[in-house]
């Protein structure tokens, strides 16, 4: 099963792609999974993605691309994959359908985790992080003890500079502009896959699995 994952931050999609992962048996290869094995491997794609990144710039979509070919040719991705952050632009997705074709293989579901955008607000501004040993809260779904405080060592509980409400709606502003043009390819295609991404993780993972059965 040739799987693409989509949804925008905050949707849940690092923990449905581990439950996915699990229990089909598939490599989840994400964008950055690819190019650090690709520069640990020292190909050639991957000595020119390090250039690239060593100089914090964009990767240019020649050296993606053929870096996400590399990584599909790989044995253990035979009996299917689970793509994610890959592809972002329909120019990508053009490539994406190219390399397949090259591997006689094709996407079967391009799932997307849809949450609405104030539940997305929500989730992404109630993280709150202890300065001192680093444990992670939410205000709403995991809440310290006391309000504010670390239940570990007392310290005050502080949120980073990017997940101030707006930070949080510029990103997501972006990420919907983004990946728009993305679901509607996939639809005319007859592979896109909505998930409503506004329950409980669990049944966001029954409602997957009764799909693609």
């Amino acid at each position: 099963m040739n799987l693409i994952l989509m949804g925008l931050p905050g949707a849940g999609k690092g923990t449905q792609a581990e439950k996915i992962k699990e229990k089909h048996n598939i490599p989840h290869i994400s964008t950055g999974d690819m190019f650090r094995l690709a520069i640990k491997e020292g190909t050639e794609l991957g000595k020119k993605a390090k250039g690239y990144l060593d100089e914090g710039a964009l990767v240019p979509d020649e050296v993606t691309n053929g870096i996400v070919e590399e990584r599909l040719s790989m044995p253990d991705c035979e009996k299917g994959f689970l793509l994610d952050g890959f592809p972002r632009t329909i120019p990508q997705a053009e490539a994406l359908e190219e390399i397949l074709g090259k591997l006689n293989k094709d996407i079967d579901h391009v799932i997307h985790i849809d949450v609405p955008e104030d539940k997305l607000l929500q989730r992404l501004t109630g993280r709150r992080i202890c300065p001192t040993c680093g444990t992670t809260y939410h205000v709403l779904y995991n809440p310290p003890k006391e309000d504010g405080v670390c239940d570990k060592d007392g310290s005050e509980l502080s949120q980073r500079e990017d997940d101030t409400e707006e930070t949080v709606k510029n990103r997501l502003e972006i990420n919907i502009k983004q990946t728009q043009p993305l679901l509607d390819f996939y639809k005319e295609k007859g592979v896109l896959m909505p998930i409503n991404g506004d329950q409980h993780i669990d049944d966001v993972f029954v409602e997957i699995e009764q799909k693609l059965k």
